[in-house]
């Protein structure tokens, strides 16, 4: 059976000649700045947002063992955020830091590291898969994001969730977004872990999105504040992420 035409499919067919890479969660400028190229990833983003939805549901993403562990987890994009603030965090161990979640909620909240990780928790051993064309496998422990938006209550006309973060490129702040589907997913958490260790600065300390059905560019790092919306329109240029407004990157981005 000839493998359906998926995104990441796509992208890594389209790497495989070597263009040079450099993004957050995982980047690529060269690639996203072809406009055929983006207009495909586009049309194939929808297409799997309806599908996966239609077929998948609430379906996990592969989990695995420990021993299949990787050796060696990359880091790449963004390793230490440029903000005075977030450095005396970090110089404090994060002593003094929270998570802040607003927008449409009944009860805007702010939680301290230790009140999260005091918690329920989820520990999952899963792929990380990224457009540059590589994957490892990690494991990582957080607290349910849903769990988190069930503390603030939502209101009715909440969709998506921002997450506004630490670190920036050039003076814009970087930020991701998913909508409630895959917010409350279980497989979807705010690690504060990985591979058994508290989360390193490289990896995003003290505090990163997984959201394991998507691609590596979707877990941001460096998570400051939770803003809970109607709509992307009114976030940086209105695409729902850092790399969609800057060079196109698909939304969904699913896998």
């Amino acid at each position: 059976m000839v493998p359906s035409p998926t995104r990441r499919r796509f992208l890594t067919g389209a790497l495989i000649g070597g263009a040079p890479l450099a993004l957050t969660g995982c980047d690529v400028f060269g690639l996203a700045q072809s406009e055929g190229v983006s207009d495909a990833l586009g049309s194939a983003d929808g297409l799997a947002r309806r599908v996966q939805r239609l077929l998948g549901g609430d379906a996990l993403a592969p989990e695995f063992e420990a021993a299949e562990m990787s050796p060696v987890f990359r880091t790449n994009g963004n390793t230490m955020p440029s903000s005075a603030a977030y450095r005396t965090l970090a110089d404090g161990g994060f002593a003094g830091w929270s998570l802040a979640i607003d927008g449409l909620v009944e009860r805007p909240v702010r939680f301290s590291l230790a009140e999260i990780m005091a918690m329920p928790s989820r520990t999952q051993i899963t792929r990380h898969d990224c457009v540059e064309g590589w994957s490892a496998i990690g494991q990582w422990t957080g607290v349910p994001l849903g769990r988190l938006l069930d503390e603030a209550g939502l209101r009715p006309a909440a969709r998506y969730v921002v997450f506004h973060c630490a670190d920036d490129f050039d003076g814009s702040p970087y930020y991701e977004s998913i909508d409630l589907f895959e917010a409350r997913h279980p497989q979807t958490i705010l690690a504060y872990a990985m591979n058994g260790a508290p989360l390193a600065i490289g990896h995003g300390a003290p505090l990163r999105l997984r959201v394991e059905r998507q691609l590596g560019y979707k877990q941001a790092k460096y998570v400051m504040r939770l803003e809970v919306i109607a709509g992307l329109g009114g976030i940086g240029a209105g695409k729902g992420g850092y790399w969609e407004d800057a060079i196109g990157y698909d939304w969904y981005a699913g896998i």
